[in-house]
């Protein structure tokens, strides 16, 4: 283990902006002041992501009732949202990027320059999908969660054949997530099986399974954050608050500066206090 390695630490907006820039921004301005390395969003196209069966689901929004696509078209952002995305997001000086939910999106996304990619564990079994975001070559995260070994292996596979760097995530795709399923032992099988770095990507509510997936390993650690989580939407709930966020960053960096290398070592200080304390050690 590298004893100098810092964790990657991902504040994963997503759709928690309810489809208003004013608040993605507030998230944006979350994610610096608690200390992330960059904020995520999500990027689809209705017409491509939403099933046909769902279409006309209606459902009850702030907005008034609506049908589940009307909803999912209302809160999705487009090049005017996302020009003002990149625009504050060099301007409060924190890296961005989002999850593409289909290929569209990930072209789009590519008219930015995004530091990284991500899938999602929805889109894990998207090989079209997968090969696409491969062939661009940039470092990717991709999470795992609802995949079998067989999955996750074509995955890797994918990546690797494409010579993309990639990160996988272990993740449990329930929100929020029940902490006696979250198997973060899972880290330390990834990495050992593939000889990646492996991350965690956590639908929990608190901060602790984030912190020992850091202690097991992880290299990077991802969570939804929101500004309140009664908030109405789909992810609120399984999302951090500002305090939360800041104390889990401040923990994170700990962390990581505390692991170490591993090896048996007297460090600095501790010959003095062996002196004072073995006595029987001491010179007569």
């Amino acid at each position: 283990m590298n004893p100098n390695f810092d964790i990657f630490i991902i504040a994963e907006a997503g759709i928690n902006h309810n489809g208003d820039i004013a608040l993605a921004k507030r998230l944006m301005d979350i994610a610096k002041s608690a200390g992330c390395d960059a904020v995520k969003f999500q990027k689809r196209a209705p017409e491509i992501c939403v099933p046909k069966a769902m279409r006309n689901v209606m459902r009850e929004t702030p907005w008034g009732d609506m049908t589940y696509f009307d909803y999912k078209k209302r809160i999705e952002f487009g090049s005017d949202e996302y020009d003002e995305i990149d625009r504050y997001a060099k301007e409060i000086g924190i890296a961005w990027s989002a999850s593409a939910w289909d290929l569209p999106s990930l072209d789009f996304l590519e008219k930015y320059e995004i530091p990284f990619h991500k899938v999602a564990s929805a889109l894990a079994t998207n090989i079209p999908f997968l090969k696409a975001v491969a062939k661009i070559g940039k470092l990717t995260y991709a999470s795992t969660g609802m995949c079998t070994w067989m999955d996750i292996d074509t995955i890797v596979r994918i990546f690797a054949e494409a010579q993309c760097p990639m990160v996988l995530m272990h993740t449990i795709s329930t929100y929020p997530a029940d902490e006696s399923q979250l198997n973060l032992r899972m880290i330390q099988t990834l990495a050992e099986r593939y000889g990646l770095p492996v991350g965690y990507s956590g639908h929990e509510a608190s901060i602790s399974p984030s912190i020992t997936a850091a202690a097991l390993g992880a290299v990077a650690v991802e969570r939804h954050i929101t500004i309140d989580r009664t908030m109405w939407g789909t992810d609120h709930s399984a999302s951090l608050e500002p305090a939360g966020l800041t104390n889990l960053v401040g923990a994170l960096r700990k962390v990581a500066g505390s692991l170490g290398d591993g090896e048996r070592k007297v460090v600095p200080g501790e010959a003095s206090v062996a002196k004072k304390m073995r006595y029987w050690e001491t010179d007569e």
